[in-house]
């Protein structure tokens, strides 16, 4: 890279200012985009069931989190890398295409209203005064909850870590490839890291997939694929039909959901992201926030206009920051390998999940760090962030952590009688929360 450009480089990133280099945020882009390139394959196969073209559906994912991804970087400069959430996805499919009987360009036009709503409640400040709302020892629990997230993630694709009737998970089998390969990743990565190698996340990725390469477990069938398939459903979304009203109340349940779901979701990621990469204020504020969330707002709505679910920021950007990511040059990195794929989408598949799946392992156990904030003697701070800790994998939803750390942290507040008239937003999020989780129920 030339002088001038890597100078102009680390002025418009602030690199240096933040302790990085351009070749690490470049590294810490790559390793990024790898552990999170499985959503090329995983996104299509889920609203591909929803009845949408499939090449179609993967083309919209990568350009959605190639255009995210890179606004996000140029806009806020976060090392915070986005594409169509899990969670959503299937929700999008499961139960609004498929339970509701929903068309799919309906749900889209569900997906863009709520990133509509987004963007509105950005502007008039009321994300901002949620994410103040939350105490430290929520946002501490928070990162070290989505560690444990991320470290399950891990473990399930690698096959440490599978599904049992009896027990719900269980131990996998310890003798199957996958499973030494990512031990074998695992011990290479943690080696070259407590040695202080530089790229050594994405040396592990590559050295896994090599290997894997070489003893035959790498399987890869790439499928025929054209990037024109976008058109099968870019600007296919619905408004029309939302407005009119032809699916009754259900629709505004939708966009609700989406809305509730997607704003929890950002909040933890952001949070455990910018707090693991140092860019947070000691009182847990983040700077840029506006740009962020209005960065996050619109990627949600041209991701729908491109035709997938809603998107959202990765917990997997925290492999990025592990690596020494620390600007937004790390998230376009990772935005422009998106953009490449879209002319090679099927070959996102090179890459295998067991690859992928110690970085994760390592990062998780990397961000249990901030849980020393919290006074776990104390049932006050313990009980809340134990809560959110343990429900954000064990309920496979960050939103649903930080929605019962909030609710328990509000009844606490309560039962001690220690209310003041700064708590009226966590007290109205609480009973908002209660109020989503009956009508769940009930339906």
């Amino acid at each position: 890279m030339t002088a001038p450009l890597s100078s102009w480089l680390d002025s418009r990133f602030q690199i240096a200012a933040r302790g990085s280099n351009v070749r690490t945020e470049i590294i810490a882009g790559i390793t990024t985009f790898l552990t999170m390139a499985y959503i090329v394959l995983v996104n299509p196969a889920i609203l591909g069931e929803a009845g949408m073209p499939l090449v179609g559906v993967a083309a919209a994912t990568c350009f959605a989190a190639a255009f995210a991804s890179i606004l996000m970087g140029m806009v806020a400069n976060v090392p915070l890398a986005l594409a169509p959430g899990m969670g959503l996805n299937a929700y999008f499919t499961y139960s609004v295409v498929l339970g509701l009987g929903i068309p799919w360009p309906v749900a889209l036009g569900c997906v863009f209203l709520s990133g509509v709503a987004f963007l509105a409640l950005t502007l008039a400040g009321i994300r901002q005064m949620i994410l103040a709302a939350i105490p430290p020892h929520l946002l501490a629990a928070v990162a070290g909850g989505i560690g444990l997230f991320i470290a399950f993630i891990g473990l399930r694709n690698a096959g440490i870590v599978v599904s049992n009737s009896a027990t719900s998970v269980a131990l996998g089998d310890l003798r199957s490839a996958p499973v030494l390969l990512t031990l074998f990743g695992l011990t290479l990565i943690a080696g070259l890291s407590i040695r202080q190698v530089r790229g050594a996340i994405l040396i592990g990725i590559v050295a896994t997939t090599l290997l894997g390469w070489l003893v035959g477990a790498l399987h890869f069938t790439p499928t025929p694929y054209d990037v024109s398939a976008l058109g099968s459903t870019a600007f296919h979304l619905d408004l029309g039909a939302v407005f009119a009203g032809s699916h009754g109340i259900g629709v505004l349940e939708i966009i609700f959901v989406f809305l509730f779901v997607d704003l929890f979701d950002n909040l933890g990621t952001l949070m455990a992201v910018t707090k693991r990469a140092g860019l947070a204020r000691p009182d847990g504020s983040v700077p840029n926030l506006n740009r962020i969330l209005i960065a996050d707002a619109a990627a949600t709505m041209v991701g729908a206009t491109a035709g997938t679910s809603t998107v959202t920021s990765y917990v997997e950007s925290a492999a990025g920051v592990a690596a020494g990511g620390r600007t937004g040059l790390t998230a376009i990195v990772t935005g422009l390998l998106f953009l490449v794929t879209i002319f090679a989408a099927p070959y996102a598949g090179l890459v295998p999940l067991y690859a992928t799946a110690p970085a994760l392992i390592l990062v998780g156990s990397l961000m249990m760090a901030p849980l020393v904030e919290v006074s776990w003697e104390e049932p006050f701070e313990a009980v809340p962030a134990f809560l959110t800790l343990a429900l954000i994998p064990l309920t496979f939803s960050i939103a649903n952590g930080i929605a019962f750390g909030i609710v328990a942290h509000a009844i606490l507040k309560l039962l001690r009688g220690k209310m003041s008239h700064a708590d009226w937003l966590l007290f109205l999020l609480a009973i908002l929360i209660v109020i989503r989780f009956a009508w769940v129920a009930a339906a």
